[in-house]
C-alpha cells in the first residue's frame, strides 16, 4: 500500500532560501523500517533528512544522510524545529526532541531558533600520516572528538583548502573539521569547513554538530562564552553560539523552501 507522507525542505542557518544548509523533514505517524528511512534519505540526496514521530510532550527525531543514520545533526534539528513551530505546534515557544544524543531542546528567541546541544570537546592528538597532503595544508593543531579538529592560523588558510575526499574517507574518523580565527573585518569570531565523505557528504554547507567541538575550543582560546561563527562553504551560514560547559547553545535562522508530500 502506498503511503503519503508530509515533507518539508528548510534552509538552516540562513535568513534566505538558497543559503545555509538544506534539510528535508518528514513527519511520520509511526516509525517505518530503517531501510525505508534510508531509502527516502538517499532519494532526497540532501546532507540530512530528518524524521519526526510525535510523542506525549516531545518529538522523536532521527537523522539520515544519503548513506547512513547519524548520532547528531544540528541543521536538520533546526529545520525540524522550524517545521514544528510553523505547522505542528504553532502556539509553543519551545520544543523537545528525543534523539540518539539524548533530549535536545529548541526555543524561539525573536527571529532565532536556539538549540541546546551536548558539548564535545576535542583532545589534542597526533595528526594522521599524510594529513598535510590530504587537506592541502598542514594545520597548527590537531585534536580529536567524534570528528578530527584541524586548526589553522587564518580564515584564508581554511578557505583555500582543497581536500582529497577519497583520502579523508579512509581516515579513522567520522569527519574532519577545519577551523581558524575570523579575519580583520569578518563578522565572526571563527570560521570552519566540514568534510564528511564517509557519510556521503563531501563538504557540508553548515554543520551544527561540528560546533559541539568548535565552541569549547574557541571559547577557551578566546576567553569568551558568547561567539559568532561562519561556515565557509559556497552556500555559507551563520551561527550564534554560547558555551555553557557540558552543554552549548547554537542559534540560527531558518528559511522554509518546500512543502509537499512524498509517496512510498
Amino acid at each position: 500500500m502506498t503511503m503519503r507522507l508530509p515533507m518539508y525542505q528548510v534552509d538552516a542557518f540562513t535568513d534566505r532560501v538558497f543559503g545555509g544548509n538544506p534539510a528535508a523533514v518528514v513527519v511520520l505517524e509511526s516509525w517505518l523500517a530503517d531501510q525505508t528511512l534510508q531509502s527516502i534519505a538517499a532519494e532526497n540526496n540532501l546532507a540530512e533528512t530528518a524524521f519526526l514521530v510525535a510523542g506525549a510532550n516531545a518529538w522523536q527525531l532521527r537523522w539520515f544522510t544519503p548513506v547512513a543514520e547519524i548520532d547528531l545533526c544540528g541543521h536538520a534539528t533546526l529545520a525540524s524545529a522550524q517545521v514544528v513551530f510553523a505547522h505542528l505546534w504553532p502556539n509553543e515557544m519551545s520544543v523537545g526532541f528525543d534523539t540518539r544524543s539524548g533530549r535536545l531542546t529548541v526555543r524561539r528567541e525573536g527571529e532565532l531558533l536556539v538549540m541546546d546541544f551536548p558539548a564535545r570537546p576535542a583532545t589534542p592528538c597526533e595528526p594522521p600520516p599524510g594529513l598535510e597532503a590530504i587537506l592541502g595544508a598542514a594545520p597548527r593543531e590537531v585534536a580529536a572528538a567524534r570528528d578530527l579538529l584541524c586548526v589553522y592560523d587564518t580564515a584564508d588558510q581554511v578557505r583555500a583548502l582543497r581536500p582529497d575526499f577519497a583520502a579523508i574517507a579512509r581516515l579513522d574518523t567520522h569527519a574532519v573539521i577545519a577551523t581558524g580565527p575570523g579575519g580583520p573585518g569578518d563578522d565572526c569570531d571563527f570560521v570552519s569547513r566540514f568534510f564528511a565523505p564517509k557519510m556521503g557528504v563531501p563538504e557540508d554547507p553548515v554543520t551544527g554538530s561540528a560546533h559541539c567541538t568548535l565552541v569549547p575550543y574557541w571559547s577557551k582560546r578566546l576567553g569568551r562564552t558568547e561567539l559568532r561563527a561562519r561556515q565557509l562553504s559556497p552556500r555559507g551560514g551563520q551561527l550564534v553560539c554560547r558555551d555553557l560547559g557540558a552543554r552549548i547553545q547554537i542559534a540560527g535562522r531558518a528559511a522554509p523552501f518546500l512543502e509537499g508530500a512524498i509517496r512510498v
